[in-house]
């Protein structure tokens, strides 16, 4: 059983980090947008994590995670929200737009493409991180499987 719990963590920061990813390009798709159904320009988002915890099922697990008697170790992580960042995007002076206000400007959206894409390759490499714990979990069950051949 022990030997599982590696792989399920790593699985959990594969979906949380896969999320997060397809947050990021909804940014990115978006990073032109000046219009949308909630009115004003489109505001980037952002994916909040919180580490997961697993519940003790027996009263001694409880009362051994009480006193702090566990060896704690990773249990994963799990998306918990995904906000969005209300700072007003920049105001570009061009009064022909159909989005412009009296004074002739336009706010644009705060999606910074550079940084979205910093976020993207950390995604990413947080994520073939997890990919490859779980390929190295499947190694050592794999030869402990061997050992008694």
């Amino acid at each position: 059983m022990g030997m599982f719990l590696g792989i399920d963590a790593a699985a959990s920061g594969l979906t949380a980090e896969r999320l997060r990813m397809d947050v990021i390009s909804n940014n990115i798709a978006n990073a032109n947008t000046t219009r949308t159904d909630r009115g004003g320009a489109y505001h980037r988002r952002f994916v909040v994590f919180e580490p997961r915890t697993r519940e003790p099922k027996t009263f001694e697990q409880t009362l051994s995670r009480a006193i702090g008697l566990t060896n704690k170790t990773g249990e994963g992580v799990r998306a918990v929200s995904i906000m969005e960042d209300t700072t007003q995007g920049p105001m570009v002076y061009d009064p022909g737009h159909p989005d412009a206000n009296a004074d002739g400007y336009v706010e644009k959206p705060n999606v910074n493409i550079v940084q979205e894409m910093v976020d993207m390759i950390t995604a990413q490499r947080a994520y073939e991180a997890n990919a490859t714990s779980i390929n190295a979990a499947k190694a050592m069950a794999s030869k402990a499987l061997e050992i008694g051949k």
